[in-house]
């Protein structure tokens, strides 16, 4: 276990590199932090804290730069959540809340994200798997074609056009929407195929056919991977980074939806929970760090947000502004 001034001395080398992006040596973190002890002092602690493994010399006669277990120990003990000012949290506020429906409200978020922690930004839509049932509507286009709207409690809309199998009146389509709320409303999306399993046999002959195609449509709709639609913002960030697995690597994760699913990590049970992943904890893409959190309605995490870039992150605004946009992001889908 270090103690509290080699901690220090830690934190001091963290925030130097991070602000500096230069290695850093004693006699600067002597002058620079009030450590109260020399820098002959300075430099036996960073030793130490080279033999421990937390920072590491990159180059002869050079000063030391943090290392992922040096990283770690900062996110973990050193650090602490910045939190966003009364004017950050109201510019936050305000863009969010402009938003019209759910597309927008990703496309918003993601593009904020971006800009508040000069990273790239990645946002989960989403999963439907985790979503109810808001409403079904159905809506007359021709006498044999109709379009299924799929609204969720998320605000998400998934919309189809359905080719009936004969010409139904549109007082029999009114009577299909409402049997199909009284029997959906509400329910979860994971439920729906066993809850329409036995609906056309409870409704009268006439109108089976149309039902059983509208049904059809429907459970297709349910069956799309739509939990892997992914986006992301701030590439142009990536710009002045410094990544020890390459810049190639990265651009190419950001293209392939699966990884970027992957470095989100999975969901969990506590939707406020913050999770830091530094370097080789990334398994998916070594070199990187990722932060990242869930969003949702309620107790509920529908999805997940957060920022990828380099291990040299400012750890304590980046999570800060994650937290804070999650945050945002579940009370509007909790009033919508």
């Amino acid at each position: 276990m270090l103690d509290d001034r080699k901690l220090a001395v830690l934190r001091a080398i963290v925030e130097d590199y991070v602000s500096t992006n230069e290695p850093v040596g004693s006699k600067a973190l002597a002058e620079r932090h009030n450590l109260k002890v020399s820098p002959a002092t300075v430099r036996n602690d960073m030793a130490a804290l080279e033999e421990e493994g937390y920072i590491t010399q990159p180059h002869t006669s050079a000063g030391r730069v943090p290392t992922d277990k040096g990283y770690r120990l900062f996110v973990d003990r050193l650090s602490q959540v910045k939190p966003l000012s009364g004017a950050e949290r109201r510019a936050i506020e305000t863009f969010l809340a402009g938003a019209v429906d759910l597309d927008d409200v990703v496309t918003r978020t993601v593009r904020l994200l971006a800009q508040l922690t000069r990273q790239v930004a990645v946002v989960q839509y989403p999963t439907l798997t985790r979503s109810t049932v808001r409403h079904v509507e159905l809506v007359p286009l021709t006498d044999r074609r109709v379009m299924l709207v799929l609204i969720t409690n998320t605000g998400r809309v998934e919309q189809r056009v359905v080719d009936l199998p004969e010409v139904v009146e549109e007082t029999r389509i009114a009577h299909l929407r409402a049997v199909l709320n009284a029997c959906l409303d509400g329910c979860g999306l994971s439920s729906v195929p066993d809850l329409v399993a036995d609906l056309p046999e409870r409704l009268a002959p006439e109108d089976r056919p149309a039902a059983v195609t509208i049904l059809s449509v429907l459970l297709e709709t349910l069956v799309e991977r739509h939990d892997e639609k992914i986006v992301f913002a701030g590439a142009a960030n990536l710009a002045g980074a410094d990544f020890a697995t390459g810049l190639r690597d990265v651009l190419e994760a950001l293209e392939e939806q699966v990884v970027l699913i992957r470095l989100l990590g999975e969901t969990s049970d506590t939707p406020s929970a913050l999770t830091v992943r530094i370097g080789a904890e990334n398994p998916y893409l070594r070199g990187t760090s990722v932060v990242a959190t869930g969003y949702g309605s309620g107790d509920n995490q529908l999805a997940r947000l957060g920022v990828l870039g380099p291990t040299r992150m400012d750890y304590p605004v980046t999570m800060g502004a994650v937290r804070a946009v999650a945050r945002y992001v579940s009370q509007i889908l909790a009033a919508s």
